[in-house]
């Protein structure tokens, strides 16, 4: 019983809240109510599970599950978390599997591509920016080469290049390379 009633109170806030931040008062409504935790246990879960990789939702609902209901708990809350994104994902792929072929949706899809890489690029200038200049945004208005070039943290530069070179050319893995990146920042710093 208690499996069952972690993995639908799992999914009910896979399903009421939008991620990240917003699951917390969902998470900790859920808790409370079926006494799994204490307040301060529910708040140190969250911390836990910000500090940890993965998301956030998932996170919590793995915690919660272990200490409530050991491994099959932490399984069942896992799996009710994540219900929402994997019947949404089963029906699209569903959906395009049905329409393949249809000049509609191939052209939707050609037109979705090219906006998706627009948005990488966004996200990468944007994070380039307040990663590169200590100061944050370089400001359009007041930006010339001397400030451009003269505010770079260069050893951040020399970091991503390495880092970029590392991925491209050497194909070494992603978590290698975040390691040889942490300890190039501790060495550079």
């Amino acid at each position: 019983m208690i499996y069952l009633r972690l993995f639908l109170s799992f999914m009910k806030i896979g399903f009421c809240s939008f991620g990240g931040m917003t699951m917390i008062p969902v998470i900790n409504d859920e808790v409370l109510r079926y006494g799994w935790m204490t307040p301060s246990e529910v708040l140190d879960i969250v911390a836990v599970a910000e500090m940890t990789p993965g998301s956030l939702g998932i996170n919590c609902a793995t915690f919660v599950g272990l200490r409530t209901a050991g491994i099959l708990g932490a399984a069942f809350a896992s799996l009710g978390v994540m219900m929402p994104s994997l019947t949404l994902s089963l029906l699209a792929a569903h959906f395009i599997m049905h329409m393949k072929g249809n000049k509609y949706l191939e052209s939707a899809m050609r037109g979705v591509r090219p906006a998706s890489l627009g948005m990488l690029v966004a996200a990468g200038v944007t994070l380039s920016l307040s990663t590169f200049w200590p100061e944050g945004v370089l400001s359009w208005s007041t930006l010339s080469l001397g400030t451009f070039f003269g505010n770079v943290s260069w050893n951040l530069v020399l970091i991503a290049v390495i880092s970029g070179v590392i991925l491209l050319k050497f194909k070494v893995s992603i978590p290698k390379t975040i390691l040889i990146a942490a300890i190039l920042g501790l060495v550079l710093a």
